[in-house]
C-alpha cells in the first residue's frame, strides 16, 4: 500500500501555481488587457513557435504590421527578448471614426527562457511576410555528442 506524502502534493501544487503565474513579470501583458476571442485570457504578443535542430534554436514570431526597423532583439544568459512597435496603417484617422478596432497597436516586449545554453554571439534575425525568424546557435556543450561503444 502506498503512503500519502502531503509534501509531494504541496510541491506539485506549487509548480502548477508557478506555471500559471509565469510570464506576468516585467514587460509582459498586463492582466487588464482583454483578448480578441471571447472566453480566452490575455495573450502574449507576438505568438511564437520555438523549435530546434542539432545545432540551432529557431524562434518564429508572428509579427504582421510591425515595422522591421522597430525590432530590438537580444539574447542574454539563455533569455531571448523581442521588442518592437506595431503602428496603425490608416494614418490620421480620428478614434471616433472607427466602427471596430480589433487589431492591437503599440509597443511590445516579450521575454522567455530558452531550453538550452546558446551562443549569443551568433544570433541572426530575418523578417519576411510578417514572420520574424530568429536563429540562435546552441553552445557547444548543449549540442548532442556521439558516443562510440566499444565491443569487447
Amino acid at each position: 500500500m502506498a503512503q500519502w506524502n502531503p509534501f509531494e502534493d504541496l510541491a506539485s501544487l506549487r509548480q502548477e501555481i508557478d506555471r500559471a503565474f509565469e510570464g506576468f513579470g516585467a514587460g509582459q501583458v498586463p492582466l487588464r488587457q482583454g483578448a480578441f476571442l471571447p472566453g480566452t485570457g490575455p495573450r502574449r504578443y507576438p505568438l511564437i513557435n520555438l523549435l530546434e535542430d542539432k545545432d540551432h534554436l529557431y524562434v518564429e514570431a508572428l509579427t504582421p504590421g510591425v515595422d522591421p526597423q522597430s525590432f530590438n532583439i537580444s539574447v542574454t544568459r539563455n533569455r531571448l527578448t523581442m521588442a518592437g512597435e506595431k503602428t496603425r496603417i490608416a494614418g490620421d484617422v480620428k478614434p471616433e471614426a472607427f466602427h471596430r478596432s480589433e487589431r492591437a497597436i503599440g509597443k511590445f516586449v516579450r521575454t522567455f527562457d530558452l531550453p538550452v545554453e546558446v551562443d549569443d554571439a551568433g544570433v541572426q534575425a530575418e523578417y519576411k511576410n510578417g514572420l520574424l525568424v530568429v536563429t540562435i546557435p546552441k553552445a557547444e556543450k548543449a549540442k548532442p555528442k556521439q558516443v562510440n561503444v566499444k565491443i569487447a
